[in-house]
């Protein structure tokens, strides 16, 4: 791995070949451009939060609570435990878990024996496991009690040594406590959700009763890989991306620089995006933990449970997707409940629409603002300003210590100006530095000097904001055009009867594509293909109204809620 010199040397590199960055001027007050880059691994930076936190609170679980010096002691349990199971420095350790108090213990008790985090979707099938163990062929697990039977599904020549389930209920607090005034019938499904028996495994109780790791046992360094995150693989195979100490806490120290005005100690974090996920484990397992925030966790998403948590620790900062501000905001409103206190606020993984915007802000205490970033960049690359700068509509500008360049679609050597489409290439300390066993996809990714192929096709206007035109993998090519599939469902979705749209290519006998579209309709609707068409016909240009456009129930999202359209490609084949 490259140590903190190296990556050092490539990002001041990085920063002679962009000498123009006009987009700092919009940086809210007191945001740098840049950032002093990390010295130091995960593990020395939460052991600096366990010693000036101490008692504060570090997490918090359907209202029980755990301070910072209980969560430093957990991980020193579960490391020890993990030590007496084998794990060395460099082993891979798998875990696929829900947000929970474990999730976090887990994760740092990998780190401190200089082991890698591989994250998982508990609600993986054991097929969509399997074949990412037979990728990273971890032997030890950490699983969700639901999840570990998966595990125990795979075949003999997928090797595991150990699962270690995990019992949510036993992160609960007492049953009068957890209630909290749910109906009890609520309560008895929640229960119900969150635990299942796992047979032939390690509990995790037993996993902390080894006592506490050895001071001495060595750390990891700034440059050792820290984790593996896998692709959502909605253009392939998902790929494992390698992230680094280093990389994971620069991208944490540039949160921190973005959200200026956030106090240590003083925030509280509503961790609702899964952890699993880039976005869930920068935001809460680093930046979080860095500025020793209360980390309010929910191992799903629930309006409900959200508004209880609010009347208890008042969020702060509430980072999520678009459906779920808007859920969020009118159960809010339907139920009374104050959320003047959430701050900071960022939307990523799909577009933000205006009338989000327009919502929450007017039942919250912050700005509203969209981001960026891919598993690739740690994850996040680019945000709109906390500040008046910002402009809805865009992914706003680059983060501190971080550089683009938008370059020509078939000629990547060849920037293009001002407002013309282009791939988006980045560079930063945050940016990976390939896939895991995978050389051929790492070239395709990583230029040879170290800039980042996204993949997304951009406009930047003169101030240096970024708004999305489409994926480049996902145009779809017809009679020589190229169409933005984001274009064709955002007209689509603006007909009465659609509730969603997926739209896509198919191939012609003759050569290039067909334009499709998938919809899902409104509750009782009946499709009318032609009427669609002919509401298309009104704001597109001919080669871009689809030629077939097919009805279907229940859109195929990922955990973030955004449409795969590849997925829904499949399901739609049938019908074409």
């Amino acid at each position: 791995m490259e140590n903190a010199a190296e990556n050092t040397e490539q990002h001041d590199a990085g920063q002679h070949q962009a000498t123009q960055r006009p987009w700092v001027k919009n940086y809210q007050p007191g945001v740098p451009a840049e950032i002093e880059l990390p010295t130091e691994s995960l593990v020395d930076m939460l052991e600096r939060s366990v010693a000036e936190a101490g008692k504060s609170p570090a997490l918090e679980f359907f209202g029980r609570r755990t301070s910072y010096r209980e969560l430093g002691e957990q991980v020193e349990r579960a490391a020890e435990g993990l030590r007496r199971l084998g794990v060395r420095a460099g082993d891979r350790v798998a875990l696929i878990l829900p947000n929970c108090p474990q999730h976090v213990v887990a994760f740092y008790a990998v780190l401190r024996l200089g082991a890698v985090v591989v994250e998982h979707n508990p609600l993986y099938t054991a097929r969509e496991l399997r074949h990412q163990f037979e990728d990273h062929q971890a032997r030890v697990v950490i699983a969700w009690d639901k999840a570990a039977a998966a595990v125990r599904e795979f075949p003999p020549d997928v090797e595991i040594d150990h699962v270690v389930s995990v019992n949510l209920l036993e992160a609960f607090p007492a049953a009068k406590r957890l209630a909290l005034g749910l109906p009890v019938g609520k309560l008895r499904a929640t229960r119900a959700s969150l635990t299942a028996p796992a047979k032939g495994t390690l509990p995790w109780r037993k996993l902390l009763g080894h006592g506490r790791i050895d001071a001495a046992h060595p750390r990891p360094a700034v440059g050792d890989l820290a984790a593996i995150q896998y692709t959502s693989g909605t253009t392939g195979r998902p790929k494992g991306a390698m992230l680094t100490h280093f990389n994971l806490y620069a991208n944490a120290l540039q949160g921190e620089a973005w959200m200026a005005g956030a106090e240590y100690r003083k925030e509280v974090f509503y961790a609702i995006l899964p952890m699993f996920h880039a976005f869930g484990l920068t935001l809460y397992l680093t930046y979080g933990i860095r500025k020793q925030a209360l980390l309010v966790l929910f191992p799903k998403f629930d309006p409900d449970l959200v508004l209880d948590a609010m009347k208890k620790s008042p969020a702060t900062v509430y980072c999520a997707v678009p459906p779920i501000y808007e859920r969020t905001a009118r159960a809010a409103l339907e139920r009374g409940v104050s959320l003047r206190s959430a701050r900071f606020c960022i939307s990523g993984a799909m577009n933000l629409p205006d009338d989000v915007v327009r919502l929450w802000e007017s039942v919250s205490g912050g700005l509203l603002v969209e981001g960026y970033g891919m598993t690739e960049s740690s994850p996040v690359a680019l945000g709109n300003p906390f500040h008046p700068t910002r402009r809805t509509g865009t992914i706003g500008v680059p983060f501190p210590s971080t550089l683009m360049r938008v370059v020509d679609l078939d000629d990547p050597s060849v920037e293009v100006p001002a407002g013309r489409p282009g791939e988006l290439l980045l560079k930063g300390p945050q940016v990976f530095g390939g896939y895991w066993n995978n050389p051929e996809e790492t070239a395709r990714a990583l230029t040879p000097d170290g800039w980042l192929r996204t993949g997304d096709v951009v406009t930047v206007d003169d101030d240096g904001f970024v708004t999305i035109v489409d994926r480049a993998k996902e145009l779809i090519i017809t009679g020589g055009f190229n169409v933005s599939p984001t274009e064709v469902e955002a007209v689509l979705r603006g007909h009465a009867d659609v509730r969603d749209a997926a739209a896509f290519g198919t191939p012609l006998e003759r050569g290039g594509e067909m334009v499709v579209a998938a919809v899902e309709l409104e509750p009782g609707v009946a499709l009318d293909e032609e009427a669609l068409r002919a509401h298309c016909r009104g704001q597109l240009a001919a080669y871009k109204v689809p030629r077939r456009i097919v009805a279907i129930e229940d859109m195929p999202r990922s955990m973030l809620g955004k449409i795969l359209r590849r997925q829904v490609r499949e399901r739609a084949a049938p019908s074409l």
